[in-house]
Order: structure tokens, then sequence, then C-alpha cells
């Protein structure tokens, strides 16, 4: 092995596996973390703007003051909101 080409292949075939196993371990983690967060930035929306919907909680000062963040988001929030849920829903 003068050259060390298959000691590099042999490095890089292990690196490669490593990889995977860490991506394989790690991909429903993410995911549920992201699920996490969007759970929670549309729980902070329903607190704060729940009035657009009908459930008032907070004061509409708070709520005009925290306006300019949220915007991007209403729209989408609305719709997964007011849209109708069955069973499957909670299982995925």
């Amino acid at each position: 092995m003068p050259d060390g080409k298959p000691a590099q292949a042999k490095k890089s075939f292990f690196d490669n596996f490593k990889e995977i196993m860490y991506g394989m371990a790690s991909h429903d983690m993410s995911r549920y973390a992201l699920r996490t967060r969007a759970s929670m930035e549309h729980l902070f929306i329903l607190i704060t703007m729940g009035d657009l919907i009908g459930v008032p909680i907070l004061p509409p000062y708070y709520s005009l003051r925290l306006l300019p963040y949220v915007v991007p988001n209403i729209a989408t929030w609305k719709r997964r909101m007011l849209r109708e849920k069955d069973m499957s829903d909670a299982m995925f």
C-alpha cells in the first residue's frame, strides 16, 4: 500500500457508515423538534391573536404590539386552527 488509497477508501467507508447511522438515529428527533416548535408557535399566536378567531385571552394592546412579528404567520395559523380535524391527525 505505497500510495495509501485502500486505507483512505476504508476510512471513507467507515466515515460514510458513521454518518448514515447518525442520520438514522437523529432523524426522528429532528422531526419531533420541528413539530414541537410549530405547535409552540401556533399556541403563542393563539394566545396573542386569539381574538381573530373569537378567543379573547390577552388584552388587544399586547396583541397590537406583537402584530408586526406575527403577520407573516397569521394566514397559515388561521387555516390550521379552523380546519376540521379527525382522529388520524393526532396519530401523525
